[in-house]
């Protein structure tokens, strides 16, 4: 594992963004193509926007696989991870391979669709960000750090959905999905390589509980600490209670 801190979120983003773009660039020049997991949310406004404006990636020589998305709601939804995605990435560089999870088709139906995709493929890297409950992707705390189904439903914890709702994507509480779909950890831990961008003061607790507290379901995103090829790039802010 791999940390970097930086003054503020735009060069935390930026910096995250070098180094998935030489990701990217080197898996497309060993194995011709290069398969990376897409996440969305407030934390990855900075980080995507840098991304998609680095030059020389072919993009058409990439796959692109979607990390959560709630489940029941419609992609004309503004808190839709599809929306976000078409708009923050796919509709920008465009991606050669898109597989995005449709939320609102049967949850269970659309895992195995899914599931059955992933399995042909190796991941080079995974773009991920971490809750103000530690967790990674939707994997709330206590997560499930042991199954081997790529793509699970999860129930969302109430500090979760108060996020969705802290971030603006929802207009009361009750509006915030209770189920989504999501990468598993072991899916996202297969990934080559992982970045992982967290910015503001939010998300302080997590991080340090994330990175100084020990490795457990309880802290989600602390199994980043077993991966030798995760970069976690905070700012100022998001690594104000870290001792080191």
């Amino acid at each position: 594992m791999h940390i970097e801190i930086f003054e503020d979120k735009k060069k935390t983003g930026e910096a995250a963004a070098r180094k998935a773009a030489e990701l990217l660039k080197k898996a497309i020049a060993e194995g011709e193509r290069a398969t990376f997991i897409a996440a969305t949310g407030a934390s990855q406004f900075e980080f995507l926007e840098a991304l998609t404006s680095t030059p020389s990636i072919d993009w058409s020589r990439t796959t692109m696989f979607h990390l959560d998305e709630y489940v029941e709601l419609p992609e004309t939804h503004p808190a839709s991870f599809r929306r976000y995605l078409k708009e923050r990435l796919i509709d920008i560089v465009h991606p050669g391979e898109v597989y995005l999870i449709q939320g609102d088709r049967d949850p269970q139906m659309e895992c195995e669709r899914l599931n059955q995709i992933i399995s042909g493929y190796s991941v080079d890297v995974a773009f991920v960000g971490i809750g103000e409950n530690g967790h990674l992707a939707f994997n709330d705390p206590p997560a499930d750090f042991d199954t081997e189904t790529p793509f699970v439903i999860v129930e969302l914890d109430q500090k979760c959905r108060q996020q969705q709702l802290g971030e603006g994507w929802f207009a009361k509480l009750e509006d915030v999905p209770q189920r989504a779909i999501s990468m598993s950890i072991k899916q996202i831990m297969k990934s080559k390589a992982i970045v992982c961008t967290v910015p503001d003061s939010r998300k302080a607790q997590a991080v340090k509980d994330c990175f100084e507290a020990e490795v457990s379901p309880l802290h989600p995103a602390s199994i980043l600490r077993e991966h030798a090829g995760s970069f976690i790039y905070l700012d100022k802010y998001s690594s104000a209670l870290l001792k080191k």
